[in-house]
């Protein structure tokens, strides 16, 4: 029997690891690894003990709830089960200062340091695009060699400026998956 690709076998350990997100939008996940171990993951969410969007949100978040059920100036589309920023009209990407989800690179990152763990010259696999501004610049930082994602579609300008004066530092490729 025929083992899987390294790409493969991350790539599908990191759409798990996505699967645990909360978000109401888009559900990413991230792994760290060193060594073809993984080391870390990371989803995107909220904080740890900050309600996430949907029903526990609205029973906390006061000035959320108040614009949504008084919203006179933008429609509000979708029920309570919908991102708040698309029920707000934002389109995906959009709208961010209402979103209490940090991103999965982000907590990726995040997490490795709560543990004490290195990310110096690890590789993060990815199940989205290239990373937004924010978090490439955290990955840079990071000293994360490598970035494996699902396509080299890019968040901004900015965002392509970043990766293209960095590129000495961390490589951004696509995953390469068997037929």
């Amino acid at each position: 029997m025929k083992r899987k690709s390294w790409d493969s076998y991350y790539l599908e350990i990191a759409q798990r690891v996505a699967d645990r997100s909360p978000c109401l939008s888009a559900k990413i996940g991230a792994i760290l690894v060193k060594d073809k171990i993984v080391i870390c993951q990371g989803y995107n969410g909220p904080a740890r003990d900050i309600p996430h969007c949907g029903e526990e949100r609205m029973k906390h978040d006061i000035d959320m709830k108040q614009r949504i059920d008084g919203d006179a100036i933008n429609p509000v589309f979708g029920d309570i089960n919908d991102c708040p920023r698309k029920r707000l009209g934002f389109s995906p990407g959009r709208g961010l200062r209402f979103c209490p989800a940090v991103h999965a690179e982000a907590n990726c990152i995040a997490n490795a340091a709560r543990l004490g763990i290195r990310t110096f010259n690890t590789s993060m696999y990815l199940t989205c695009g290239v990373p937004c501004k924010d978090c490439l610049s955290l990955i840079i930082n990071a000293g994360i060699a490598e970035v494996v994602v699902t396509s080299l579609n890019y968040y901004d300008t900015l965002t392509k400026f970043i990766d293209s004066m960095s590129s000495h530092n961390t490589y951004i490729r696509t995953y390469e998956l068997e037929e």
